[in-house]
């Protein structure tokens, strides 16, 4: 298979998870559930979710003024959460893809070059 329709199938393949992942984020998260999820649940049930701090570290992050729980702040109730949905799933991928960009060497190279470079190497004297 040559390196270009690999590229162009992996693009496609993350061109179709993207929006999967985004059709998901968009329609199905009004369906959540409204209780509380694990720790939440289990903190009410042992009666110590008074002892929450009131000033926590995670409220204190940058994007904690854009969020609120699952939802954005200051947007109607029926479009916040997937709304939040899309964003969230957008910074993921987004993430996820540079990530993958910069830890991949040498992504334009194709087999035949790395070939090439190994036999090189084996070809060079000690």
């Amino acid at each position: 298979m040559s390196h270009k329709l690999s590229d162009s199938r992996n693009l496609a393949f993350a061109i179709v998870g993207l929006g999967i992942s985004l059709l998901i984020a968009i329609f199905l998260s009004p369906f959540a559930s409204p209780d509380p999820d694990g720790l939440d649940r289990v903190s009410q049930d042992l009666k110590f979710d008074h002892k929450a701090a009131e000033d926590a570290p995670a409220k204190q992050l940058p994007f904690a003024q854009i969020f609120d729980e699952y939802a954005l702040k200051g947007v109607p109730e029926g479009i916040a959460t997937p709304i939040a949905g899309l964003v969230g799933t957008l910074v993921t991928f987004g993430l996820a893809w540079g990530i993958g960009k910069l830890v991949v060497k040498n992504s334009h190279s194709s087999p035949d070059d790395d070939i090439s470079a190994y036999q090189s190497n084996d070809e060079q004297p000690n």
